[in-house]
């Protein structure tokens, strides 16, 4: 394949705007699979990991090929949450072009600022496609100015300003050059592949025939071991070449190329050789990383590190201390969850880890960035304790300073009251409102602090109803402390298992988290009270029976079910001094001192 022939590009978006089901109808329409194809009858082909089903969104960057004519195309589908920006920075090196879909009703999010600033800013040609024309709300021109004014802000060159406008539904695999007349009349993607070949430039090269590639992700499988991959940006590769692995701190470690692979559909496939431009992926650089530089012998030269943004949220993870420690996961010491956090740091760019005390200090992009690394965890059978997640502050002049996010928050009118409740107390400013066919959308600057346990309570203020998506803007000097908003827990008196004739009772003084014949332990929070304080009650104790009562009156009691928290949910619950026990089977939230006399000790005055 010559280099005149290839086509790198990344499909970038705001979450949910459509980008991977458009891929799909590239992959479909391009004859990558035979018509009796599983894949020809799925959606959403390229998530492949458990989570990113169950969630219905991308969480890792990933690499297919589309063959177009005698093209080839090399499409990266990059997330679409702010969480997972340190996927989208890390890959866009390896594009020279971008698919800027938007979603032609909610038009420009904060990630569609974020992804379109990183894309202009490393040079790439973007084409833009407004998405879900066929949707009610639709409202195509106002969005096409809202682009306009978002490329003049982001832009760092003029010709940046001059992108083709495309439209479509990506769902039905269809686009047009102008909006048609008829949405509904038989279409393809025939116009997204002619643009992508005339528009998006052949990939940029440097002169010279040493190799040269900056590794941007590791791959592993359990024959081949670890795969490096990267785009050529000088020189071609070929099976069995001596290279030099270019480390970090400076030193140079001598390799033989293994096994050589090319990108092909969704898998890989064997090659001898590669040409310039074209994205590779080969085993035998063992001690690679990403972010550094892999050269041919006769030429050495390090390309700059591959750099993200900081991490705007900590949080403490160690090994579980409860009663019930061991009892339902595989691997529970502090070494081999430090070991898996190790490994989690080689392809995980966004994250940083410390030690602290028997367990770790996390860091990384946001409350879902940490809670899908939770997850991962417990579903390879950890056990782990969590702590409450902490801003990152920075120094900077001497003064300490917070992340700031612009915070976008959609909700019907007549929860708008209720909103801006919520926001007024944890000292959010208000920076816009519009009133919309979807109700209004209020724009706010509040620090990233403030944002923690947020969600939850504007699904409750709102019914469910609000929408809301963030983005870091920069950094404020340090605020005053933001009043605690959550009411105080029911705390479990005593070990044993939770019956309904005491759960009755707990029901009275709030919601509760725990259902009959669950074990609970001292300690363990076991629901939400009614007041501000918290509460010990005791949920073991049985009814005592007597000759007096007749046998009918046995077994009425009636329970509301209980209150199942998601993993998210009991992020956002803690406060400074509570834990989340995470297992491969529980997630149970519990006070950092179990025994009342130490909570009184400890208690912060």
């Amino acid at each position: 394949m010559e280099t005149s022939k290839l086509r790198n590009l990344a499909i970038i978006a705001h979450v949910d705007h459509g980008k991977t089901t458009l891929v799909d109808g590239l992959l479909k329409q391009s004859n990558t699979f035979r018509d009796n194809q599983s894949e020809m009858g799925q959606s959403l082909i390229m998530d492949k990991l458990a989570q990113e089903k169950e969630r219905g969104i991308t969480i890792t960057a990933k690499i297919t090929t589309v063959n177009y004519e005698d093209y080839k195309f090399n499409i990266i589908d990059t997330p679409g949450h702010a969480d997972f920006g340190g996927e989208v920075e890390r890959t866009l090196g390896m594009a020279d072009g971008c698919l800027l879909v938007v979603d032609a009703q909610e038009g420009p999010m904060p990630q569609t600022k974020f992804v379109l600033g990183k894309a202009l800013a490393a040079g790439l040609k973007p084409l833009v496609v407004i998405n879900k024309i066929d949707k009610d709300g639709s409202r195509i021109a106002e969005v096409e100015d809202e682009l306009a004014d978002l490329f003049l802000e982001l832009a760092t060159d003029e010709d940046q300003l001059h992108y083709p406008v495309y439209y479509a539904i990506g769902r039905e695999g269809k686009a047009w050059e102008e909006v048609p007349a008829d949405p509904a009349a038989p279409g393809d993607l025939a116009c997204i592949f002619k643009a992508i070949v005339e528009m998006i430039p052949a990939p940029k090269v440097k002169e010279g025939t040493e190799t040269q590639l900056l590794i941007t992700n590791l791959e592993w499988d359990n024959f081949k071991g670890k795969y490096a991959v990267g785009k050529l940006g000088r020189g071609g590769i070929k099976k069995n070449q001596q290279m030099i692995l270019m480390k970090k701190d400076g030193s140079q470690v001598k390799f033989k190329v293994a096994d050589l692979f090319t990108f092909k559909g969704l898998g890989k496939e064997e090659a001898a050789e590669a040409p310039v431009g074209d994205i590779v992926a080969f085993t035998g650089a063992d001690k690679a990383e990403i972010g550094e530089t892999i050269c041919d012998e006769s030429k050495p030269e390090a390309l700059p590190i591959l750099e993200v943004e900081a991490p705007t949220l900590k949080m403490y993870m160690g090994p579980n201390t409860s009663p019930f420690k061991g009892q339902e996961g595989e691997f529970t010491t502090s070494r081999q969850i430090g070991d898996r956090l190790k490994r989690e740091l080689e392809t995980n760019v966004s994250l940083r880890v410390e030690d602290e005390g028997i367990g770790f200090l996390v860091s990384g992009r946001g409350e879902l960035h940490l809670s899908v690394l939770i997850e991962d965890l417990r579903r390879e059978g950890f056990e782990l304790e969590v702590g409450r997640p902490q801003v990152v502050t920075r120094v900077i002049d001497g003064k300490v300073v917070e992340p700031l996010e612009e915070l976008t928050i959609e909700v019907p009118q007549e929860f708008v009251g209720a909103v801006q409740t919520e926001l007024g107390a944890r000292r959010a400013q208000l920076q816009n409102q519009d009133v919309n066919l979807r109700g209004v959308r209020l724009v706010y600057q509040i620090p990233t602090r403030a944002l923690i346990g947020l969600r939850g309570l504007l699904l409750t203020a709102t019914k469910g109803t609000a929408i809301t998506s963030s983005l870091t803007i920069g950094h404020q000097p340090m605020g005053g402390l933001i009043p605690q908003t959550r009411n105080g827990a029911l705390i479990s008196f005593e070990t044993g298992v939770a019956t309904p004739y005491s759960l009755e009772n707990a029901q009275e003084r709030g919601s509760v988290f725990t259902a009959p014949g669950e074990k609970v332990y001292a300690g363990q929070i076991i629901g939400l009270n009614l007041r501000k304080e918290d509460m010990e009650v005791n949920i073991c104790k049985e009814k005592h029976l007597t000759n007096i009562r007749s046998s009918s009156s046995d077994g009425t009691v009636q329970l509301t079910p209980p209150v199942i928290l998601s993993l998210e949910e009991c992020l956002d619950f803690l406060e400074d001094d509570e834990l989340l026990e995470a297992t491969p089977q529980s997630l149970r939230l519990r006070k950092r001192y179990l025994s009342a006399n130490e909570r009184k000790k400890n208690k912060k005055s």
